[in-house]
């Protein structure tokens, strides 16, 4: 008898997360890949995912839920669930299907991933629906998952502390950068496309409150010579923010370049010519942009941070807020510098995959 390992894919399309929605397929097509011998993999999609679901190969099955994306969050925040039925379930992000259900004899099993807890840590940052939404799928969480999956052991401490009764149910699986990330064969063009000079310093914008975005930008700022800054990942309408923060730093709006989130290829292409990449947020999130980093042996400056400790470990130099100017600048002192903490940023990010992060899925499942 087969074995399916039914996967929530709630972000193939009217995403909230453009992040997750990467991760999501990426998990998608790994758990595929490394299926044991007797199991495949089917998902669960909200209703008009259907055909994007249908584009990832080697889905054994697709469960059409009845409601669109949003109305469906907002029923299973309430347990509201028809037509999704039992079995092995895993959800990649916080929405799941969670209802009360036996393991033991039924075999049912929920699982869901928590990739940050900004929510908890900066409410007044998020829309007030969001905040809601993510606290309400917590507390099913707590009376009904079987395990929780975050992405470091220093996002499991801290949600032990928001959640104590989730404390035994916690898996740590790290995130990737998406498989074969590269800077793609036509970079340069990319990079001409979306105005991005060479040589620039990117600042990984998301999750940033305005301190956070100013010690990124002061970091930039204290550097010799005129260098420009590429800001990923700002939500649409907060330009004029990161420009008063710039400003305010000593940075003119001429040396700026702000983006929101990029695919894959334009992602690789912009940071792949940095010369380095700034990470300024201490809140509780996996990095996503300073992992891309690691992978393409970029120097990464991040802000010290239990996650970025435990993430970035010696592939990146961590250092407080108010020193990652001089950080940045011991970096950049030279070709050797940079080329030095280049090397201790690839050797690091080999230590993430998609592949494995599927195995430790699968393992996880077996074991409960």
């Amino acid at each position: 008898m087969t074995v399916s390992l039914r996967l929530v894919l709630d972000q193939l399309v009217d995403a909230s997360d453009a992040d997750v929605a990467e991760a999501s397929q990426q998990i998608a097509r790994a758990l595929i890949s490394v299926a044991p011998r007797g199991c495949d993999v089917a998902a669960i999609v909200p209703a008009g995912a259907e055909e994007a679901a249908h584009a990832i190969d080697g889905l054994a099955a697709v469960t059409k839920a009845p409601l669109a994306r949003p109305r469906l969050a907002a029923s299973w925040q309430l347990g509201i669930v028809p037509g999704i039925g039992g079995g092995l379930i895993h959800a990649t992000s916080l929405l799941a299907p969670l209802v009360r259900h036996d393991r033991a004899n039924d075999n049912d099993q929920t699982v869901v991933t928590v990739w940050e807890l900004c929510a908890w840590e900066v409410p007044d940052d998020l829309p007030r629906a969001v905040v809601a939404g993510q606290r309400a799928l917590m507390k099913r969480v707590e009376r009904y998952a079987d395990a929780v999956v975050v992405p470091s052991h220093a996002m499991a401490e801290r949600l032990a502390e928001i959640s104590p009764k989730l404390s035994s149910r916690l898996r740590v699986i790290p995130g990737a950068a998406p498989v074969d990330f590269a800077a793609p064969s036509d970079a340069v063009g990319r990079r001409r496309e979306l105005q991005i000079p060479e040589g620039a310093v990117v600042i990984a914008g998301a999750r940033c409150d305005d301190a956070a975005l100013a010690a990124g930008l002061s970091a930039v700022a204290a550097l010799e010579g005129e260098r420009s800054v590429v800001v990923l990942d700002i939500r649409e309408g907060g330009e004029p923010r990161v420009v008063d923060l710039a400003e305010a730093a000593g940075l003119p709006a001429s040396r700026l370049h702000i983006r929101g989130h990029l695919d894959a290829p334009d992602r690789a292409a912009v940071i792949d010519s940095a010369v380095a990449l700034v990470a300024p947020s201490a809140l509780t999130a996996f990095p996503w942009r300073a992992v891309d980093a690691l992978a393409l042996g970029i120097p990464v400056v991040a802000v010290d941070s239990a996650v970025h400790k435990e993430v970035l470990l010696d592939g990146a130099l961590v250092a407080p807020a108010e020193q990652l100017g001089a950080s940045l600048g011991q970096v950049l002192a030279s070709d050797e510098s940079r080329h030095r903490y280049a090397v201790r940023a690839g050797d690091r990010g080999r230590a993430f995959s998609w592949r494995d992060h599927a195995e430790r899925v699968w393992a996880l499942h077996a074991e409960l």
